[in-house]
């Protein structure tokens, strides 16, 4: 049985849909046209997706925050917390190795399909370019001891402000791990409060997602107003092999974990996270769409609000798989354009490197592909590629996220699985 959530607020996903493909049949026709009338439309309507992006990002950080406690102070109990921390991190880790290994095998076999001259244009334009830029934006992201050290953060409420979420979490998982011990009638007081606090943060996701089909047109429209020529020309064969990639994970890998681990039907699993799985295509943002992983969770997946606070904020914030896949597809495309052969060793050293940087989330623009820095210095691959990278990350952007929305949705199901519950 649908719960409250798909059959009233997310009732609307349907309108959801149609605000999807409008955008997407609205931008391929001012772009096959090139009219200048549905070009300006295209670009007027863009701060519009804007706006329903902030408007779903200002209630997500203080909902990780209100739920994630509830969830792990709600336990009473040090050594659950330990284990669910445990097996959430186990799923989510070794799906992400998966990934990286179905990302190169994909790619090694679909890449050279392409045509030698494929994107010698777009290679062209990218070989002198300045990479300052992304320079430092890989200065910014935290390496080392230096990642280490700030996962700690020295003032949680600047970690807020500045939407560094795994500090963050960190945080609110310490002082809920502490409310944990306490005392039950003095635990309650505060697991109370989180819980009013939550209700009330999802009544406004309620009112957000009235926007949604406006939301979501105005987002994807001018995104494919704009690259709809460089996906049929130059990328397709690029594009091809990341989301093929990515639809045979979700298949043979959580798919089956949620038929096999959870009892689930895929059926109704499909049915659950449709929404979420939309919101992630049209917003490219983890975070965005947590509000509706949430109540997908809670509603119809019939997951506990103890397992589905904790893992999926956590998931956001460390579970990339499909970020990962798409990255391992990434290096072998621009080893082959640059002519840069790749060993055993190479390619074992950017997968590890790729692994790395799926366990953090860079707070910097097109994350995914600023993170490859390291793997590209592992194989001698130059920083102009990720150039080229960036401006055709869009349309790869919006299936990645899809599946790393996939994935939290499928791993808190299996999670809660594995802790009992009955999710019926």
């Amino acid at each position: 049985m649908p719960g409250n959530y798909t059959r009233s607020a997310m009732k609307g996903h349907l309108w959801m849909l149609i605000g999807l493909l409008g955008g997407l049949g609205f931008g391929w026709l001012a772009w096959v046209t090139q009219n200048p009338g549905l070009l300006a439309f295209a670009s007027w309507v863009k701060p519009l997706g804007d706006l329903f992006t902030h408007l779903l990002s200002m209630v997500a950080i203080p909902l990780v925050c209100t739920a994630l406690f509830g969830g792990v102070a709600g336990l009473g109990n040090l050594r659950q917390v330990g284990r669910l921390g445990v097996r959430t991190l186990a799923f989510y880790w070794s799906t992400t190795l998966v990934a990286i290994l179905i990302g190169m095998v994909v790619a090694a076999a679909l890449l050279p399909l392409a045509p030698a001259g494929l994107v010698a244009p777009a290679l062209r334009a990218v070989q002198t370019a300045d990479t300052t830029a992304i320079q430092q934006a890989v200065d910014q992201m935290p390496t080392g001891a230096r990642f280490i050290v700030e996962l700690i953060p020295s003032n949680p409420i600047r970690a807020a402000v500045e939407g560094n979420l795994l500090p963050l979490i960190v945080f609110v998982s310490i002082f809920a791990v502490a409310t944990a011990g306490l005392p039950d009638e003095k635990r309650q007081i505060l697991t109370e409060l989180a819980d009013v606090a939550t209700q009330s943060l999802i009544k406004i996701v309620y009112w957000v997602l009235w926007l949604a089909p406006v939301g979501i047109f105005a987002l994807v429209a001018p995104t494919v107003a704009q690259l709809g020529g460089i996906f049929l020309r130059e990328m397709f064969v690029f594009f091809a092999a990341v989301i093929l990639g990515l639809v045979i994970f979700i298949a043979v890998i959580y798919l089956p974990a949620v038929a096999t681990v959870a009892k689930m039907k895929v059926a109704r699993f499909l049915q659950a996270t449709i929404p979420s799985l939309l919101m992630a295509f049209s917003t490219t943002s983890s975070i965005a769409t947590l509000p509706t992983m949430l109540q997908a969770a809670e509603a119809d997946l019939r997951v506990s609000r103890t397992v589905a606070g904790f893992a999926l904020p956590l998931g956001a914030s460390v579970n990339r798989a499909g970020s990962a896949l798409y990255q391992a597809v990434a290096v072998l495309f621009v080893a082959q354009l640059y002519g840069v052969p790749l060993g055993f060793a190479q390619i074992f050293q950017a997968g590890a490197a790729v692994f790395l940087a799926s366990l953090t989330v860079a707070s910097v623009p097109s994350a995914s592909v600023v993170s490859l820095e390291p793997a590209f210095l592992a194989t001698g691959l130059p920083l102009q590629g990720l150039t080229l990278l960036i401006g055709l990350d869009r349309i790869p952007d919006m299936f990645r996220t899809l599946t790393n929305v996939a994935g939290h949705l499928a791993g808190t199901t299996v999670v809660a699985a594995i802790e009992g519950e009955k999710l019926e």
